[in-house]
């Protein structure tokens, strides 16, 4: 095989010219940073996770690039091909990842809720009436759907009609990308609440086939690409965080998120991010092995985590509620 590019969690392989190969590390990244830190497993439980979504798909008839798992942390996909100059993407083309991520919202959490508190969106663009007050951990009157670039250092928000012009799609095609977004969302949701599970939010990625048919392609479903809470905290008014959302709130509350978006905001040099500390790798680590198993309802094997994981400072854990309106 030949080994065609490293991305921020995965290795990506050529199988032949038809076939890819994602090796899954144990790297782990936020804010589009890759953290100088490894997170036993993590790989592992990725891989597995996303195969147990790509089956459930496929048993709903949703097509998808997945074809076997050749490794426990290795998945083999259909190849299409990535062009990285829009220009060169029209309604004609056929065979390509369609660069754009699809994230879907369904309650008030993360970076929507910054966006809020900026005035970049609106009660009334959520669905809520005129006049209402935007509280963090809300569920949405209506799914919240929208698309970013994929094949840019830094994501970014597009409009619908940015999004269609940089994929090359009509409005029926976006449509049919939303649609099977909602439609993906309503059967994690549906399986998340035989698990005491809330799938909070998740972006979907997509490519079309040599007879430009869709298909999901990537990873979706993890705790990665999506959020999710406990179901049972959540009805006492609490809301305890079962994603990466833990490893992020981490570096907020060390200040480097604040020192990121400042330099990004002022075109300044991004400060390098920090290795995270023995006990957060830990604690990380087990989330994802717990989460797998919660997730799929399989057993994981029983890993060894070293030391015993301390608080650190002002570092809520995953197993830690905190207000959902906070």
């Amino acid at each position: 095989m030949r080994k065609l590019m490293t991305g921020k969690v995965k290795e990506v392989y050529a199988v032949d010219d038809d076939t890819l190969e994602f090796a899954y590390t144990d790297h782990i990244s936020v804010f589009d940073k890759i953290i100088p830190s490894m997170v036993p497993h993590k790989g592992e439980t990725l891989c597995r996770t996303a195969k147990y979504w790509f089956n459930i798909l496929s048993e709903n008839g949703i097509s998808n690039h997945y074809l076997s798992e050749p490794a426990r942390d290795r998945m083999d996909v259909k190849r299409v091909r990535v062009i990285r100059d829009y220009s060169e993407i029209d309604r004609e083309t056929a065979d390509y990842l369609i660069p754009l991520e699809i994230i879907c919202r369904h309650y008030v959490a993360g970076s929507l809720m910054d966006r809020v508190r900026t005035g970049e969106i609106t009660a009334e663009q959520l669905g809520f009436p005129e006049g209402h007050e935007v509280r963090y951990g809300e569920k949405l009157p209506r799914p919240f759907v929208e698309a970013t670039t994929k094949l840019e250092a830094t994501d970014r928000n597009l409009t619908d009609a940015e999004a269609k012009e940089m994929a090359g799609l009509t409005d029926a095609e976006y449509d049919e990308i939303v649609d099977t977004t909602l439609r993906i969302d309503e059967i994690i949701a549906e399986e998340a609440a035989k698990r005491g599970l809330i799938h909070c939010d998740g972006k979907k990625e997509y490519g079309y086939d040599k007879q430009r048919k869709l298909m999901v392609v990537d990873t979706f479903g993890t705790l990665d690409e999506d959020r999710w809470w406990d179901a049972e905290e959540y009805a006492r008014g609490n809301i305890v965080e079962l994603s990466k959302e833990f490893v992020r709130q981490y570096y907020r509350e060390t200040g480097y998120h604040k020192a990121l978006c400042d330099a990004r905001e002022k075109g300044l040099p991004e400060p390098d991010i920090p290795a995270l500390p023995q006990d957060v790798i830990d604690r990380t680590s087990k989330l994802y092995v717990d989460m797998y198993e919660r997730i799929t309802g399989e057993r994981f094997r029983t890993p060894t985590f070293v030391g015993t994981p301390q608080r650190g400072p002002g570092l809520r854990t995953p197993s830690e509620a905190y207000p959902a309106n906070d």
